[in-house]
């Protein structure tokens, strides 16, 4: 019999606590979930019925609710059933098909799904009552939406469209540096003997390249991306290779945006959950990784992989900067999984980016 969410000690919640959490009422979705929706450690949520163009960005703060912030700072609303154009530069709340209602010591963060961060969606998800993005209070009950701002591409969504990911966690399972350093070695979570551990694990940048190419750099002034149209667009439509030109370096204008690599082979064990953090904007004006969840598995030999790197999404912020070979560009955060999942990332249809090198979302071939 699976072990219900409730029987379940401290760590992140893998896919059959999560099923058993369902079950027992505390994630209530509109519809029945499609099949492939819970994932090893986190659930993808789906776009609802309506979505709103508001005039800006907001938090709700300890005392209001989504539905009464969007009254105000709404402009129209869209129906999502037959599909909507989703316009750059422009920000949206969507209703989502899931709400829930945890238990007093469960807590989740959400974050984009890889293939949402990958063709530069920003998008986060908000409570009612929330003071933050992306976070959801122990014993939280209410509706949950996603803010969306695509930044490069104009994108077409519809009702059951999945932008975003949710994880639940009991406790506080995240490793600090010793746990990290015994944990790499007995499973090495990167290629690097000696890996700088402060802050999480160390990424670095690959600008040495990979087949003559180092990244690339999203145009702008495109057509739609269709996001529930895996392998349907044209790469160079959407998309300007940069070539290895022996430098090992790029500089990153303003306002673009890339995807690079990381140097390092990652790998999660199937007993543990992966967060790429954000950088630290004290060392450059750049930011990586938007999209940032991996799971058990990840790169991991039991799961079929033999380390995987990091896709990095790059934007520059408000001056030029030169990005180096090496240049540590973000940290890797590890959590334990409150029991490993019965399916891990790599061992299942839907999992995309096991094997991945410099790639691009799924939607380009």
């Amino acid at each position: 019999m699976q072990a219900g969410a409730n029987s379940m000690g401290e760590g992140i919640l893998p896919a059959q606590a999560i099923d058993a959490l369902t079950r027992a009422g505390g994630i209530l979705p509109a519809t029945p979930f499609a099949p492939d929706q819970i994932q090893p450690a986190s659930l993808d949520l789906r776009l609802g019925q309506r979505a709103y163009r508001v005039r800006t960005s907001f938090l709700p703060g300890a005392s209001r609710s989504v539905e009464t912030c969007v009254q105000h700072l709404s402009f129209h609303a869209i129906d999502l059933r037959p599909g909507a154009v989703l316009e750059t530069g422009c920000v949206y709340i969507a209703e989502l098909q899931e709400s829930l209602a945890l238990p007093a010591d469960l807590a989740a963060s959400a974050n984009p799904k890889s293939s949402t961060g990958r063709i530069d969606v920003f998008t986060r998800v908000i409570t009612d009552r929330a003071e933050a993005f992306d976070q959801v209070a122990p014993g939280y009950s209410g509706p949950l939406y996603a803010e969306i701002s695509p930044r490069t591409f104009p994108v077409l969504v519809r009702t059951g469209s999945r932008l975003s990911q949710i994880r639940f966690r009991r406790g506080q399972p995240r490793l600090g540096e010793a746990d990290l350093a015994a944990l790499h070695a007995r499973s090495p979570l990167v290629n690097v003997a000696s890996p700088s551990l402060q802050g999480g694990v160390a990424v670095s940048v690959d600008l040495a390249g990979f087949d003559g190419l180092i990244g690339y750099r999203a145009k702008r002034h495109t057509g739609l991306v269709d996001v529930d149209a895996p392998g349907k667009h044209g790469i160079d439509a959407f998309w300007e290779r940069l070539p290895s030109d022996g430098s090992a370096s790029l500089i990153l204008d303003p306002g673009q945006f890339y995807i690079l690599a990381s140097k390092e082979a990652v790998q999660v064990p199937p007993d543990h959950a992966a967060e790429m953090v954000p950088f630290d904007p004290l060392v450059g004006e750049f930011r990586v990784h938007y999209a940032g969840f991996f799971d058990p598995g990840f790169g991991h030999a039991e799961a079929g992989g033999s380390g995987a790197r990091a896709v990095l999404e790059v934007r520059s912020r408000d001056v030029p900067f030169l990005l180096e070979d090496g240049q540590i560009v973000g940290r890797l955060v590890y959590e334990r999984m409150a029991e490993k999942p019965a399916t891990l990332y790599g061992a299942g249809a839907g999992s995309n980016y096991q094997a991945q090198g410099l790639k691009l979302s799924k939607h380009f071939v």
